[in-house]
């Protein structure tokens, strides 16, 4: 009964900080709403962020946020699911058992460093083959294949241990219809792995909305505000060689200022997080229908 009890309250407590950490941003995002300069609509609808002037539209954050994510997941699936592929399928054990630890060390790494190298090598390598008056100084390509690259330990181990999963019968069967390996791999184990496959890319998708220090370091620190219909959309608005302020960068940037209690710019701290809170659950639930979608048990 003691063991039960420990691992109930585990489970509780997590449950607990869950609701905890929801309540403060709510009523914090409250503040924030509360104030006659602000409106809901507005943050919704609007594609202007700038708290100085009165203006909080979510959109500009929302895109620097979406695209360097999608940037991310670009670099970080294909690159991930190769590794994955020939960890699990091509590779000795012993290679396996060395490979795999150095790719997983990556998650060890510092962000912040991350952040360092996008600015100190990817971008001067962007620089060096578009040109100086192409790409920005702080741009989201540099950010978004540094983060594709913080992702790719994520969506291979994932990918590996869901591949590694796969029963060796599917294997031996699709063999002794003469299929090779490369056909094995592609029409039996990863679609059988498909559930975790999947999952495994949208959680990463999730911890890429999420980062912090790249997106602040190599994206900048300025919301690419816009205006639909207006601004060029490939010229500005979708632009990957000009920089723009993602949600988790204003957050970061903001906080480490002077800031006084209840003002305008420190409430919406909390309203930027309770949108990333939710963008997050969302991307964790879809994970979850995933793997119930795609679910297969084998005996």
């Amino acid at each position: 009964m003691a063991i039960r009890a420990f691992f109930f309250a585990c489970g509780a407590l997590s449950i607990a900080v869950t609701f905890g950490i929801l309540y403060e941003l709510g009523t914090e995002s409250f503040l924030f709403f509360a104030d006659e300069r602000v409106s809901i609509a507005e943050f919704l609808t609007t594609t202007v962020w700038q708290p100085q002037a009165g203006s909080f539209g979510i959109w500009p954050l929302v895109l620097g946020t979406m695209y360097i994510s999608l940037i991310g997941m670009v670099v970080a699936v294909p690159v991930g699911l190769a590794a994955a592929i020939y960890l699990s399928e091509y590779a000795s054990r012993r290679v396996r058992s060395i490979l795999k630890p150095v790719l997983e060390t990556l998650v060890g790494i510092p962000t912040v460093v991350f952040g360092f190298f996008a600015l100190t090598f990817v971008t001067p390598l962007l620089r060096a083959i578009f040109g100086t008056s192409v790409v920005g100084f702080f741009n989201v390509l540099s950010a978004g294949i540094v983060v594709g690259l913080l992702m790719v330990p994520l969506v291979s181990s994932l990918a590996e241990d869901a591949m590694s999963s796969v029963p060796g019968s599917l294997r031996q069967a699709a063999y002794a219809m003469g299929a090779s390996r490369l056909e094995v791999t592609t029409r039996v184990v990863v679609p059988a792995a498909l559930s975790g496959i999947a999952a495994g890319v949208v959680i990463a998708m999730s911890r890429a909305i999420g980062e912090t220090m790249v997106v602040t370091l190599a994206a900048g620190a300025a919301p690419r505000n816009f205006d639909l219909g207006v601004d060029p959309l490939f010229g500005y608005v979708l632009n990957p060689f000009q920089g723009a302020q993602a949600m988790t960068g204003y957050v970061a940037v903001t906080a480490s200022g002077d800031l006084a209690y209840n003002t305008i710019d420190y409430n919406s701290i909390f309203a930027i997080g309770l949108t990333l809170f939710f963008m997050t659950l969302g991307l964790n639930a879809l994970s979850r229908r995933l793997v119930k979608r795609f679910h297969q048990e084998y005996q």
